[in-house]
């Protein structure tokens, strides 16, 4: 076909790169076809699309007129084909660029501020960690998983799917700000207010506090909570810092993340929240006067970056170098000055097992992120940590009976990985939904490294975050 078309034989084999040759198949067709003079827009989609049943059709029924390399070249085009050839390019260049180079992405939620802003505008990195093939390669173009417009019909095909593959793959490093697809999207509710904003795994726990299958159907059979099933490459994304690779031990004690039995590192634009005296009454504007930023467009009073407690007591979201601002504010009581710790929510953070577990979002036992093989002996302590990421994850059959775990219907003692996993937590702590509630993220959802803010927006542009790099 190509010797006839008098084109490169070097697309022959550019065809067996995944991706790329869905793209190059389709062409060495379209070229195949000009060669026996077939040049409306028709011929050539049914060419790209159809090869298998349209070339024998051309021979069988039509019998066409063998035109050669140079009649191809006295064919003219028209305008408009000119127009649509240059938009179908132009469609497939930024397809192969966001799947295998860089992606756009906004900021929508405040769980990185103040590293991050709402309505800050990424370029995320693929190749810092290796591109990504897309399990769902049939979608329609430039959209997630759903069609626009607020539609709720899926935007791809689970016709064609291809397995985890990354390619010149390069771990996570830690404290890197991450783009991931959510752990917990792989099933949602179908609706405006819930999909990963009110999670479907979180709606069973709320039932009785366990996963249980009977709690599941309750879900199910429930007729005002329409579910969709997503695959790895189809759910919401997440941005978050990874504080902990693969094979790190981790702890928070009091708000203080340790890693490897270690203080972790603390970015300078990592808040939480802190209460405060002051012998005078202020308002978020003598905060704001004092250099520190504020989120206040929160719907949630209670989630607001600047809160009156009672009396003169406050709350205030801050930076390590906003507390020490604060502190200089005439009227502040700088020894009041404490960091919020919650330890009203035991039970409600991962791994949800309260027999084993009592941690909260400021206090979490030491616990183990897996590494790809490395191997860890299963108790009745921990399977509730590893569950997930044996049984789901790593797709195996996974049950617990009488405290024992089995995996593929056989006892087993110990378990060794197949895939790497991360841990993942906002910088503004106290607004983050993050690994403290979901536990582990896998290697195969991790999309790319955040890498530079290229526009940013909140009643008009902010001048001073454009071109920053993230860090």
């Amino acid at each position: 076909m190509q010797d006839l078309a008098k084109r490169p034989k070097h697309w022959v084999f550019w065809q067996f790169i995944p991706v790329i040759g869905w793209f190059i198949s389709p062409g060495i067709f379209i070229e195949f076809a000009k060669v026996f003079g077939r040049f409306s827009f028709g011929a050539h989609t049914a060419a790209s699309l159809a090869a298998p049943v349209y070339f024998p059709y051309l021979a069988y029924k039509e019998n066409p007129k063998f035109i050669g390399a140079e009649g191809v070249k006295k064919h003219k085009k028209q305008g408009w084909r000119e127009w649509v050839d240059a938009g179908i390019f132009a469609v497939v260049a930024a397809t192969l660029i966001r799947t295998f180079i860089f992606e756009a992405y906004t900021i929508p939620s405040s769980s990185m501020e103040k590293t991050l802003l709402i309505k800050d505008f990424l370029f995320v990195s693929k190749l810092s960690y290796g591109p990504r093939i897309p399990n769902t390669p049939l979608s329609f173009p430039f959209v997630h998983n759903y069609m626009p417009f607020g539609s709720s019909k899926k935007s791809y095909s689970g016709a064609l799917k291809i397995p985890y593959t990354r390619w010149f793959s390069s771990p996570v490093k830690r404290n890197d700000c991450v783009v991931f697809n959510f752990p917990e999207g792989d099933t949602v509710i179908n609706l405006p207010g819930f999909q990963s904003a009110q999670p479907y795994y979180d709606m069973i726990r709320e039932l009785d506090g366990t996963m249980s299958d009977t709690r599941r159907q309750q879900i199910l059979n429930n007729p005002d909570y329409p579910i969709a099933v997503h695959p790895v490459d189809k759910t919401d994304n997440y941005i978050k810092r990874c504080v902990a690779i693969a094979g790190d031990s981790l702890k928070i004690v009091n708000g203080i993340l340790y890693i490897n039995n270690q203080k972790a590192y603390v970015s300078p634009t990592s808040a939480t929240y802190y209460f405060f005296n002051s012998a005078k009454s202020l308002s978020e504007f003598d905060l704001r006067d004092a250099g520190i930023s504020l989120n206040m467009n929160e719907e949630n009073e209670q989630a607001n970056d600047f809160q009156t407690v009672s009396g003169n007591t406050y709350k205030a979201n801050l930076t390590l170098d906003e507390v020490e601002k604060l502190k200089k504010i005439n009227g502040v009581d700088e020894k009041s000055v404490l960091p919020e710790i919650d330890s009203s929510r035991s039970g409600y953070t991962f791994p949800y097992d309260t027999n084993y577990f009592r941690n909260t979002r400021d206090n979490f036992e030491s616990i183990w992120v897996p590494a790809k093989g490395g191997t860890v002996q299963l108790t009745q302590k921990n399977i509730s940590l590893y569950k997930r990421c044996i049984g789901f994850y790593e797709g195996n059959k996974f049950e617990v009976k009488d405290g024992k775990a089995f995996v593929n219907d056989i006892e087993a003692l110990n378990y060794t990985f197949k895939l790497n996993y991360y841990w993942m937590m906002g910088d503004n702590r106290h607004k983050s939904q993050d690994s403290r509630y979901w536990g582990f993220v896998p290697e195969d959802r991790i999309v790319g490294k955040a890498w530079l803010i290229w526009f940013s927006y909140e009643n008009g542009p902010r001048w001073k975050r454009l071109f920053r790099v993230v860090k």
